[in-house]
C-alpha cells in the first residue's frame, strides 16, 4: 500500500504540490491522470526517490521512503522517453541493467513477446522510437517487483505492441502488483484501470472508479467526463 501525507513541493514561486493526500491499496491498476502541469510527474518523481518534497512524507508497506533507496529495489519504472546510450546496443544495453540489479530478470520472454530479436545486436542510437519503446518494456518488465510505474507506456507503440503490453499489465495485476500508470490515452484508462486519481493545479479533485467518474459528471465517455472536470474547476 501506497501511503501520502500532506506533500507540499515548490519549484522556485511555482506550487506543483499543495498538501496533496493519497492512499492506494494493494493491487490493481491506478490511473493518474491531469493536463499537462498538474503535479503527476512530480508525484512520480517523489515516489521513485527523484524529487524530494518541501512537507509531508510518502509510506510504503507502512515504511517511510523519503530520503531511503533500498525500497526502490521493489519497484519498477517506466519513463516517458527512452534515453539510451546511443553507442550500446540492445543486448548490451539488457546486460549492464542486469548488473546493476541484484534481481532475477525474465528478458528473454519478453524479448521474444515484442519482436526484439533481430535487433540485439543494433546500436539504440540507430533504432526508431517505437523499438526503442519497446526496448523500454522490457527493462521495466524484466524483473519481478511489487509496485511497477508506468509513464506513458503507449508512446510510439504500433497495434500489435500495444496488445502485447495491454496482457502484460492485466498479467502482472493478476499476480497481485500495484501499477501505477500516467497516460493521455483515456481508452487505455477506460479498459483497464481499477480507479483513476484525477489531480489539478497540484491537488486531488477525483479518486475512484471510471463508472463512478462517468456517473458524478453525468457523462458517457471517459474524455467528456475528464473535460467536465477540468471545465468546473477553472470556471
Amino acid at each position: 500500500m501506497i501511503q501520502i501525507e500532506k506533500l507540499h513541493k515548490k519549484f522556485g514561486k511555482l506550487t506543483v504540490l499543495d498538501g496533496l493526500d493519497l492512499t492506494i491499496q494493494k493491487g490493481g491498476i491506478f490511473a493518474i491522470l491531469g493536463p499537462n502541469g498538474s503535479g503527476k510527474t512530480t508525484l512520480i518523481k517523489c515516489l521513485l526517490g527523484m524529487v524530494v518534497p518541501d512537507k509531508g512524507n510518502i509510506i510504503l508497506d507502512g515504511k517511510p521512503i523519503l530520503k531511503q533507496w533500498k525500497y526502490r529495489n521493489d519497484l519498477n519504472y517506466l519513463p516517458q522517453i527512452a534515453n539510451f546510450p546511443v553507442n550500446l546496443s540492445v543486448k548490451e544495453l539488457i546486460a549492464m541493467v542486469k548488473n546493476l540489479r541484484p534481481k532475477a530478470s525474465n528478458e528473454q520472454e519478453l524479448i521474444d513477446l515484442f519482436g526484439l530479436n533481430p535487433f540485439m545486436k543494433k546500436k539504440l542510437g540507430n533504432l526508431s522510437g517505437g523499438t526503442k519503446q519497446k526496448v523500454n518494456l522490457v527493462l521495466t518488465f524484466m524483473f519481478d517487483s511489487d509496485l511497477i510505474i508506468l509513464d506513458e507506456p503507449t508512446t510510439g507503440l504500433d497495434p500489435i505492441a500495444l496488445i502485447y503490453l495491454k496482457e502484460l499489465i492485466a498479467k502482472e495485476k493478476a499476480k497481485g502488483k500495484t501499477i501505477l500508470i500516467t497516460t493521455h490515452i483515456m481508452s487505455l484508462v477506460d479498459q483497464m484501470a481499477d480507479e483513476i486519481v484525477f489531480l489539478l493545479d497540484g491537488k486531488i479533485y477525483f479518486k475512484g472508479s471510471v463508472s463512478a467518474l462517468k456517473t458524478q459528471t453525468e457523462q458517457d465517455s471517459l474524455e467528456h467526463a475528464i473535460a467536465h472536470l477540468i471545465s468546473k474547476q477553472y470556471a
